[in-house]
């Protein structure tokens, strides 16, 4: 990998995980048209991991509150600890739906949907429900003291939609929720803070890479380094930028995108080689 390619995917990368464009379509579409190529799955996990890291340090304040409301939950029942821990228990309801599927179902949608026409057809449906939640549908106002069992369940399952190429998870965690009455704000912190354990929990698979030392000889410590510390930067702008256009309803502005860019991907599909990756 050069330095160039580990630019390039560092900031794809952490431009598009917390925008509702889809990161993972995002970086195959970058890899088709520049013939990138990086050593296995534990590369991208790594960049995911840089990712998630911005998201721990912008919401660390909120983490210690639920991690401290849990714990004083149990020998103080006061409405905020109340409100805290149950906050937890929906992440990991919504984390354990979404690990199941990508157990039993990842491979296989891999394998399925990743060409450039399913591609560009995901990224139109983003779009498409990106327009209707902001312009059809009246958004709800219950926070997370209003939060529900169902509401994890469902965010839970609307996550695992992300599993397929060109479906973004912030993107389909931000709708689904919406769309159960959550408000604006409410609906972003969770999904943002779904992403930690999500992303974490994936991160195992890269393990044996990351202690054997075979994805550093592959890539190379400071192309390793450039890449993850760009995607954190480029993370953290990306989530500063996402909160204030959804504060501003301006998620037309992502659904354009999407629609753009599934247009230029299906009509230069033939060129785009995917069939490696």
């Amino acid at each position: 990998m050069s330095l160039f390619e580990a630019i390039i995917l560092g900031l794809v990368q952490g431009i598009t995980e917390f925008l509702p464009i889809s990161s993972s379509a995002h970086l195959i579409i970058v890899q088709a048209m520049f013939d990138m190529s990086f050593a296995g799955f534990s590369f991208e996990i790594l960049l995911h991991l840089a990712s998630v890291l911005a998201v721990i340090l912008y919401y660390r304040r909120d983490l210690i509150e639920i991690i401290r409301g849990f714990f004083a939950y149990f020998t103080n029942r006061s409405t905020q600890n109340k409100s805290m821990f149950f906050f937890a228990i929906y992440l990991v309801v919504a984390t354990a739906i979404t690990g199941v599927a990508g157990i039993l179902f990842e491979d296989y949608i891999s394998d399925t949907f990743k060409t450039p026409t399913f591609i560009a057809l995901a990224l139109a449906i983003t779009g498409l429900f990106l327009i209707i939640i902001e312009r059809f549908v009246k958004l709800g106002n219950r926070t997370e003291k209003e939060m529900t069992f169902t509401d994890s369940i469902v965010i839970g399952l609307g996550q695992c939609l992300a599993l397929i190429p060109g479906l973004s998870r912030s993107g389909t965690t931000l709708i689904v929720g919406m769309f159960a009455g959550l408000s604006k704000e409410t609906a972003v912190r969770f999904s943002f803070l779904l992403s930690i354990p999500v992303i974490l929990g994936s991160s195992v698979l890269a393990i044996d890479d990351l202690i054997s030392g075979a994805l550093l000889e592959h890539t190379g410590m400071l192309e390793l380094s450039l890449s993850f510390v760009i995607t954190f930067i480029a993370s953290w702008i990306g989530i500063v930028f996402f909160i204030n256009l959804v504060r501003k309803s301006k998620l037309i502005y992502f659904a354009l995108y999407c629609f753009i860019v599934a247009t230029l991907v299906f009509l230069f599909r033939d060129s785009l080689n995917m069939s490696g990756m």
